[in-house]
């Protein structure tokens, strides 16, 4: 049986298995075969035989990145859920004691950062209440209240599916950049493990970011204890409604829909010029330093001053009633969902020139 996502219906394997109950934002057509992996060999084998079929293949984590179109989709979708931690000694560059814990792609997210806090280890605590599994986060690099798993990721494992190898890519290949790596977008590398270079400290990095130094009552550059700061971000998820409730329609997002928009010099200016047009004077986007000496603003800020407030629907899809950047499913499907982000997407470009971009992947369904 395929462990359900929290407060999404159970799904079975089987044929013709609907994916909407295997995803967060609870939209998805039916499967033509699914396969539930719960080790590493399971996995590596349930792959490759699709592979060698000439099948199309869905590798699936927690699903909570993902749109996943209403039709049937062709092919094999393969579960990943596999299962297990190992820790080993390891150093910094300059010496630094750090713990390397090596973590199973199918480790459900927030519970490795919970044991990472519990255990004294510091670096992954500001990315708690992410849903998702381990597998899926070095891909798009994921990252929230200013940390990301750029920070900490020293080494993924991968099964090559091109040569039918299995090998292990450092940082570097990694080159991960602002919610993005060199995984992203391609599909010839299936994530098996991922290690974390954690620090044996009971406080978290620098505060980086202004709402949770204010949550925590600190200054940005501060340091806390870990586990302070992860209760304070998932008090704030929580209010955003970007934890999984099952109470709480806002939870079927796939979280933020868009990324930060990074600009260059002519693009910032651009922006500042029409926001002054459209809002007057004293109305200045907000502004961060980015990727490439570019600069990054944001996507909610834009997104609300281009008119679309809190709770917006458009047919089964509205914007959360919480945090202007997650869409959310009200019942609708794929189409419902991608509707409503067009008309965002089409109304910020219109009012200020910007483009914005998904986050999610998509899959039987193009944007």
């Amino acid at each position: 049986m395929v462990p359900p996502v929290p407060g999404l219906p159970e799904a079975r394997p089987g044929a013709a298995v609907p994916l909407a109950g295997l995803t967060t934002l609870g939209v998805g057509g039916p499967a033509e075969r699914l396969v539930v992996s719960t080790d590493e060999a399971a996995l590596i084998a349930a792959v490759r035989d699709a592979d060698a079929a000439g099948r199309p293949l869905l590798v699936l984590g927690g699903g909570s990145n993902l749109v996943v179109g209403d039709g049937p989709l062709a092919g094999d979708v393969v579960v990943v859920r596999t299962r297990g931690t190992a820790d080993a000694d390891g150093a910094a560059e300059d010496g630094t004691a750090r713990v390397l814990r090596t973590v199973a792609a199918g480790e459900p997210w927030d519970a490795v950062v919970a044991a990472s806090v519990a255990d004294g280890l510091a670096g992954l605590e500001c990315l708690s209440g992410i849903p998702g599994a381990t597998g899926a986060t070095p891909i798009q690099n994921v990252g929230a209240y200013g940390q990301e798993v750029a920070d900490t990721v020293v080494a993924v494992r991968t099964l090559d599916r091109r040569t039918g190898t299995v090998g292990t890519l450092g940082a570097r290949e990694l080159r991960f950049a602002y919610r993005d790596s060199a995984l992203k977008g391609r599909a010839d590398h299936l994530v098996l493990d991922v290690t974390f270079a954690l620090r044996p400290s009971g406080l978290g990095g620098p505060v980086r970011y202004g709402e949770l130094a204010r949550a925590v009552g600190a200054q940005a550059g501060d340091h806390v204890p870990a586990a302070e700061l992860r209760e304070a971000v998932l008090a704030l998820r929580r209010g955003k409604g970007m934890v999984l409730d099952p109470e709480d329609p806002d939870t079927r997002s796939a979280g933020s829909f868009f990324t930060n928009p990074l600009l260059d010099d002519a693009g910032l200016a651009a922006l500042r010029a029409r926001v002054a047009e459209r809002l007057g004077p004293d109305e200045v986007p907000p502004v961060y330093p980015g990727d490439d000496g570019r600069s990054k603003t944001s996507a909610a800020w834009l997104i609300e001053r281009a008119g679309f407030a809190k709770g917006h629907a458009r047919g089964g899809a509205a914007i959360s009633s919480k945090h202007t950047l997650a869409l959310t499913s009200r019942g609708g499907g794929a189409s419902d969902l991608l509707a409503l982000a067009h008309e965002v997407a089409d109304g910020v470009e219109a009012a200020f020139g910007v483009a914005l971009h998904p986050e999610p992947v998509f899959v039987g369904v193009r944007w």
